[in-house]
């Protein structure tokens, strides 16, 4: 059964058609007895594949690719990598459905191109960043503003090869959502140490990354983040 109707596959295929730009491969992986969500993750990525011929899914097993798994930092399931002839460190765990779904045809595209929308001045910050770097997206499918949390974090992966950016749907996935406190969504986790409430600024996420990595102090975000809120705003 389709997931998309008719009008909104033309729209998916006609902008995938559009954008794309090298082969894409969507590198899914799953078990033999498949996990509760694993079946929904498998016909969303097939249909997605279904509507370009540069879109391929690969399926392979948790337990017998146990090797290729920790190779991509797949660690639980359903878990899928976005890559081209490049692993930019793009990932999804759990299904890429509801407000999502966009956030996987999007990334596609990014990885596609091989780059992003950031701004410039987040290209140049991004360059500090010279160790590796793993944040974890914690949404639902029904939050209307994970998405943005999650398309900024992919966005910084493609920029910068030391960056993974993980897509973690909380409910999947409890025990995370548990083990750093997620109470509500978007709430982004950097390098297991450093949280992030709510979809942010651009500044703000290329700010608490170097926290992680402790280029700078988090007096300096809060300073930053003071300074963005005192900017005055215009229509």
């Amino acid at each position: 059964m389709a997931l998309l109707d008719d009008e909104d596959r033309r729209v998916v295929e006609d902008h995938l058609e559009e954008s794309l730009f090298s082969p894409v491969t969507l590198l899914y992986f799953t078990q033999e007895t498949e996990c509760q969500f694993c079946a929904d993750t498998r016909e969303v990525l097939r249909e997605v594949a279904s509507l370009s011929e540069k879109v391929e899914l690969e399926v392979h097993s948790f337990i017998a690719d146990k090797e290729m798994a920790e190779e991509y930092g797949i660690d639980k399931i359903p878990g899928t990598a976005v890559m081209s002839d490049v692993d930019y460190g793009v990932r999804f765990f759990g299904v890429p459905s509801g407000y999502e779904f966009t956030s996987l045809i999007e990334a596609i595209v990014d990885v596609s191109q091989g780059t992003s929308d950031l701004a410039e001045e987040t290209r140049e910050a991004l360059k500090e960043v010279m160790e590796p770097v793993h944040m974890q997206v914690f949404i639902t499918p029904t939050c209307p503003y994970c998405p943005e949390a999650v398309r900024l974090a992919h966005s910084m992966a493609v920029a910068n090869e030391w960056i993974q950016a993980d897509m973690v749907e909380a409910v999947e996935f409890p025990q995370l959502a548990n083990k750093y406190r997620v109470q509500g969504v978007p709430k982004t986790i950097i390098n297991e140490e450093v949280a992030v409430e709510g979809a942010v600024p651009e500044e703000v996420l290329v700010a608490r990354i170097l926290q992680a990595i402790e280029i700078i102090t988090a007096e300096d975000v809060e300073a930053l983040t003071q300074d963005l809120d005192a900017e005055p705003q215009s229509s």
